[in-house]
């Protein structure tokens, strides 16, 4: 009775336990028979074939790989076949690798009579539209004006020059041009619309286009030289293979009809006037028609003018057609402004989106206050945001002709729109002014005009008018610089006065650090300046004495350094006295780099001042970070080896000029011109410094920007009071912007006023 109870509490667990069993046995029964599989003969040979790679041969040492003595074999990479070949030639240039020509070589036949009076006017007007322009002549001995390219042939016989002169340019330029344009020396030629021609026409077709006529005794036509003739690549190609051929058969012809036979023979074709839609458009010019009153739409469309006899109808004609071209360019504009009007309601924004002027770039969107642009205010008189920090300083120079030039316009513009309202307006008076440059648009100007108002009763009223002007950024040009590069040599130049001395240590220490160690390509030169009193007793006490040992010590421990010192006598030391003793004990092309005894120097700061320094083109002042006074700055000793770079570790000093680089050629030639311009009795030496002399009497580019890494230490500031008025009052600004921030000044003036306030309670107190 009681079985049954535990019988049926185990009976839903009963084929749970059957199958258990029924495994168990299963695997013990099957287990010896996988066994004896695995060990089967040839199993480890199949294992061994499975986990060899296919690219590695078995050898027969690896066979019998049970061996005891089996000894791994390294096998090492093939070295690579030497090429019993050339290296293979690689232009200078990717154009000529890849076969990439200039666009157009124009010849001009010319004469010896012609060459220094139409030639010139010719080449006045033309050469700034093209890449290459050649004068060709049959006269030998020809003295080619300045900036002209002539070739002489030795015949002066009209076809024989045609010839010539064809066979000279696919001698020297056919490899480089896809087309060549041929023309005589009496006519004018609208460059812009003949180069703007290879734009829209294939190079690859057999090209003759120019006016054309017809030959006489035979179907065709060939092209008027003196009025231009195109000639494609492919057709230059073919004259300077069959060239000679034709000079054989040349009768009594004219060179225009010479040439049209020629390609009529070799290549079958004739001349066009019309060439893949564009047309060539040509004007017959005489002595009777007035350029400046001419307005024929035959004239407006010319590429040329033939025949000019004159000099002056070239420079005549040249203006008529920059005006054409100018007038067609408003109109091309103003057809833009209207597609612009038209299309805007289909933009995301509307008609809202419209930007003032239409077609410039909408105005800068500052992300940060930081970035907001400010307005500078101006009078006709002053200007109000000075580049010296001043508050007020009187308008000069471009600044000047800048606001004069934007009254003008604005009384211009006044005029123009209520021109037809019978009112017109006269300045009176500029009440405020507002400029700020836009880096994305330009200069923006807002003016408040005081004008005249006169209407059609000849009733004068004087009026205000708030006007509103942009003047756009133009197209940016690259402009050609010299070549420069980072292995110039360069001299350091280092002045040293008796102030100086304690300074010296940690310059030459850093100088060593930077060019000593790794043999950077500069010299220093050390010039120890002596006042009158200290140079009578150099004998006996010499006060640099101990500077020219640590010289010594450091050309010992260097020896291929040297550091050769100058001394110099003087009581007021100044750039320009320095600087006229060192010229003359330098080559006339050395790089000079003017530095104090507490600048840092740097590898970079010394690369960018031999690539911003170009000889007879630009000199380099850079702005240095001057470091504040460290007793003011830091709470705790020690102070820090060297400059820390921050806002509340020092400033540009937008007023000291006391490094440079320049050329000596520069700096000599800028000298002789200062001494021209010197007053009577007046030390030039004295009254400028470097950065004046450069900029006001040398056409040099001036080139001033802050340098982060040339750094300053912190020394005091001795202002020589013989200086000129406004080198002394630099000096002086200098030295008290550079002693801490604003903010740093204002809460040490604080704290010294709590402190005193404290130490006056405590006193009444007691």
């Amino acid at each position: 009775m009681r079985r049954q109870p535990s019988m049926l509490y185990l009976r839903p667990f009963m084929p749970l336990i059957v199958g258990l069993s029924l495994g168990f046995t299963l695997c013990l029964v099957c287990l010896p028979l996988l066994e004896e599989g695995c060990t089967s003969e040839g199993s480890v040979d199949q294992v061994a074939r499975l986990r060899k790679p296919n690219s590695v041969q078995e050898s027969p040492e690896l066979q019998n790989y049970n061996d005891e003595d089996f000894e791994p074999r390294i096998i090492t990479d093939p070295k690579p076949v030497k090429s019993g070949g050339k290296a293979p030639f690689r232009a200078r240039y990717i154009s000529t690798e890849l076969g990439i020509r200039e666009k157009l070589v124009v010849g001009v036949i010319t004469s010896r009579e012609k060459l220094d009076t139409v030639a010139v006017a010719l080449n006045k007007t033309l050469a700034h539209y093209i890449h290459k322009l050649l004068y060709f002549t049959g006269t030998r001995n020809v003295k080619a004006p300045g900036g002209m390219y002539v070739v002489t042939h030795g015949d002066d016989r009209p076809v024989w020059e045609l010839a010539q002169t064809i066979r000279y340019i696919n001698d020297h330029f056919h490899r480089d041009y896809d087309w060549t344009y041929l023309v005589t020396d009496h006519t004018y030629v609208q460059g812009e619309r003949v180069v703007d021609i290879f734009d829209h026409i294939s190079m690859n077709r057999d090209v003759y286009m120019g006016k054309r006529v017809p030959f006489r005794d035979m179907d065709g036509y060939y092209c008027k030289v003196g009025h231009g003739v195109v000639l494609s690549h492919s057709v230059m190609s073919a004259l300077q293979r069959n060239l000679d051929g034709c000079m054989e058969t040349i009768l009594d012809l004219q060179p225009d009809e010479w040439l049209g036979r020629c390609l009529h023979d070799v290549m079958g074709i004739s001349c066009v006037e019309e060439f893949e839609g564009v047309d060539y458009n040509t004007y017959q010019f005489s002595s009777t028609i007035d350029p400046d009153n001419e307005d024929s739409q035959e004239f407006q469309k010319a590429y040329t003018v033939h025949p000019v006899v004159e000099p002056t109808d070239f420079y005549r004609l040249h203006r008529r057609f920059a005006h054409i071209e100018l007038d067609l360019a408003y109109t091309e504009i103003e057809n833009i402004k209207t597609q612009i009007k038209n299309l805007s309601h289909k933009t995301p924004e509307g008609e809202a989106g419209l930007t003032w002027p239409i077609g410039i770039n909408p105005p800068f969107k500052p992300q940060t206050r930081f970035d907001v642009l400010s307005w500078d205010y101006f009078t006709e008189t002053h200007l109000y945001t000075c580049p010296d920090g001043a508050p007020k300083c009187e308008l000069r120079g471009i600044d000047k002709l800048d606001v004069e030039d934007i009254i003008g316009t604005s009384v211009q513009r006044l005029n123009d729109k209520y021109q037809k309202q019978g009112l017109v307006f006269d300045h009176v008076r500029l009440l405020n002014g507002y400029r700020r440059f836009d880096p994305t648009r330009g200069m923006e100007y807002e003016l408040d005009l005081l004008v005249g108002e006169t209407g059609p009763d000849k009733v004068r009223d004087v009026v205000t008018k708030r006007v509103k002007l942009l003047r756009p950024l133009s197209q940016v040009e690259i402009i050609p610089m010299p070549y420069v590069t980072e292995t110039t040599r360069l001299y350091v130049i280092l002045p040293v006065t008796v102030h100086d001395r304690e300074q010296v240590a940690k310059f030459l220490d850093s100088y060593a650090q930077v060019v000593l160690d790794i043999h950077e390509n500069s010299m220093l030169t050390i010039v120890f300046i002596y006042d009158p009193l200290d140079a009578q007793n150099i004998q006996e006490d010499d006060v640099f004495g101990m500077l020219k040992s640590m010289i010594t010590y450091y050309e010992r421990k260097y020896p291929n350094a040297k550091i050769p010192w100058i001394s110099i006598k003087t009581d007021v030391p100044t750039q320009l006295k320095i600087m006229d003793i060192i010229s003359k004990k330098h080559p006339v092309d050395a790089l000079f780099l003017l530095v104090t005894v507490t600048d840092e120097l740097s590898i970079e700061f010394l690369n960018r001042c031999r690539m911003n320094t170009i000889a007879g083109w630009q000199a380099f002042f850079p702005i240095h970070f001057a470091q504040y006074s460290p007793e003011l700055v830091y709470d705790t000793k020690p102070y820090p080896a060297t400059v820390e770079f921050g806002r509340e570790f020092g400033h540009f000093d937008i007023h000291a000029f006391d490094e440079a680089c320049f050329y000596n050629s520069d700096y000599m030639n800028t000298r002789t011109e200062l001494q021209k311009h010197r007053k009577d009795n007046e030390d030039v030496s004295e009254t400028y410094n470097l950065y004046e002399m450069f900029l006001k009497h040398s056409d040099l580019h001036v080139f001033r920007a802050v340098e982060p890494d040339l750094r300053q230490r912190y020394m005091p500031r001795t202002c020589n009071p013989h200086l000129s008025e406004d080198l002394y009052h630099s000096c002086l600004v200098s030295q008290a912007e550079g002693l801490a921030s604003k903010e740093q000044l204002a809460k040490l003036i604080f704290e010294h006023d709590n402190e005193v306030k404290s130490q006056a309670e405590n006193a009444a107190k007691s």
